[in-house]
């Protein structure tokens, strides 16, 4: 399964604060014909960090063969100099990975790219994701004795490019990924090239850049593209396969456009994405900017000051104290050195975490009516440490304000959102919900004005987790602790 991220919008790409109930897919990048194809990579998985800080990896080919290296942790952890160096010589052609987990699967066995060999020689698998019928395959082929070494829904899908039913079939990759049901951005890298695919609702984001020199990436966010001076191209289209080899680029579609709906992760826009990427067409800071106007619109208050939770509502904050005209001023200040909440699987641990790197600047918030804008909130325990902190700190008034909508359905496409009974809006007012979060009152944004602030059709974004309201029928559906069966077998 893929999952994750603390958080997406760091600005700076520095530590990131709000999220340790957030988690979501990954990040996976493509470099085709360039001499310096593992330095760019490294350099465009620094840039996609925000999408996965546990795991990285990259997979090299010269066009013979493939060589890979994976590890457990950050980017510099498992590149650092003396390691990028010794894979510049490997080849003019690399994919990489980064990739974040829910708790028990936590495991190098799930690291990316994974590179394995079969009939038809090497190839490497790199997945930003969820596929909701990952275990339903899983179980039909360990059935007919196929072995796995992780809980990967990304190892099925070797799986099934290895199926000799399948190798036989004109275009094997096309005829696999019809096989697949839910979010999947992929990239194959054989020894001759590099091919992407996109989900046919095209929920997760993919982009083409291309260099000066005539090489290309493809990436999960253009601003991938901006740290290696790539030049944006185009987004691979839903439905569509990209082929990169040394003929250039080829397209084909294994779902012909127009027979399926869009179903764009709103969330991306909300909460994911790096404020520099362009996302499903838009600038992902200027749609957040819109989102926090909107609130504002939505829920005015009296109040003193506008304060962010850093760094995922910065946009939305500043959008907010532009349409009501209160000012705008930086409540919390940050720690770039704590650890990471989001990777502690257990919930006093997250909150000792997000203690540690997140301080309120009581000269800013002491005796002042504070308006307090958050992306969004999914269990609410650590949003209630921030509200108490801030009360300590001696805020008169906390008035939070949240850019998107309850979240009251657990997400099935690649966000680790926690099952229904977790979810704090579940079966919960919002005047509930404030007087659990001991504020003084509490506003989210409609639907109906988040999805305003997007410039493509409502119904061409998937909005379940908020509505409930599912775009690929699951007959059974799955979630990250179904797994767990797979971890005692396998892990224990």
């Amino acid at each position: 399964m893929h999952e994750h991220s603390d958080q997406s919008a760091a600005a700076d790409h520095g530590v990131v604060i709000s999220g340790p109930d957030k988690k979501e897919n990954c990040g996976v990048v493509g470099i085709y014909g360039h001499p310096n194809a593992t330095d760019l990579c490294v350099l465009a998985m620094h840039a996609l960090q925000h999408r996965g800080q546990e795991s990285a990896g990259i997979a090299v080919s010269n066009g013979e063969d493939i060589r890979g290296h994976v590890g457990m942790g950050l980017v510099s952890d498992v590149f650092p100099k003396e390691q990028q160096q010794k894979m510049t010589t490997w080849g003019d052609t690399a994919i990489g990975h980064v990739r974040y987990s829910t708790a028990g699967s936590s495991n190098i066995a799930n690291a990316q790219p994974m590179l394995v060999e079969y009939s038809l020689g090497q190839m490497a698998l790199a997945h930003n994701g969820n596929l909701v019928n990952a275990m339903l395959l899983r179980d039909e082929y360990e059935a007919h004795g196929h072995i796995f070494k992780g809980t990967s829904d990304t190892e099925v899908i070797i799986h099934l490019l290895a199926k000799p039913t399948h190798i036989s079939k004109p275009d094997t990759f096309a005829h696999v990924c019809r096989h697949l049901q839910g979010s999947f951005c992929l990239l194959l890298l054989t020894p001759e090239k590099i091919e992407a695919a996109r989900d046919a609702r095209g929920i997760r984001p993919l982009c083409i850049g291309r260099f000066a020199n005539g090489g290309y990436i493809i990436a999960s966010e253009t601003c991938a593209l901006d740290i290696v001076d790539a030049e944006l191209v185009r987004e691979v289209e839903p439905g569509e396969i990209v082929t990169i080899d040394k003929n250039g680029l080829h397209s084909r579609y294994y779902e012909q456009p127009g027979t399926v709906k869009p179903a764009h992760c709103i969330f991306e826009q909300v909460y994911f994405a790096n404020p520099s990427s362009m996302v499903f067409g838009e600038n992902v800071h200027n749609v957040r900017l819109a989102m926090g106007r909107q609130l504002a619109r939505e829920a005015g208050v009296d109040a003193d000051i506008v304060v962010p939770v850093p760094n995922c509502a910065t946009c939305a904050a500043q959008g907010y104290a532009q349409e009501s005209g209160i000012p705008y001023d930086r409540g919390f200040t940050v720690s770039h050195y704590a650890g990471r909440s989001f990777i502690e699987p257990e919930q006093p641990m997250r909150d000792l975490a997000v203690k540690m790197k997140l301080n309120v600047i009581r000269e800013v918030v002491e005796g002042k009516r504070v308006i307090v804008i958050e992306d969004s909130i999914v269990r609410g325990t650590t949003t209630r440490g921030k509200m108490s902190a801030l009360r300590r700190a001696g805020a008169k008034e906390i008035h939070l304000r949240v850019a998107s909508p309850p979240i009251k359905n657990p997400c099935f496409y690649g966000i680790d959102f926690p099952s229904k009974k977790e979810l704090i809006a579940n079966e919960r007012s919002v005047e509930e919900i404030a007087k659990y979060l001991g504020i003084d009152s509490l506003h989210y944004i409609s639907l109906e004005g988040m999805l305003s602030c997007v410039s493509k059709p409502a119904d061409h974004y998937c909005n379940a987790c908020w509505s409930g309201k599912y775009p690929i029928s699951v007959d059974e559906i799955v979630t990250r602790y179904s797994q767990d069966r797979f971890q005692k077998k396998l892990f224990e």
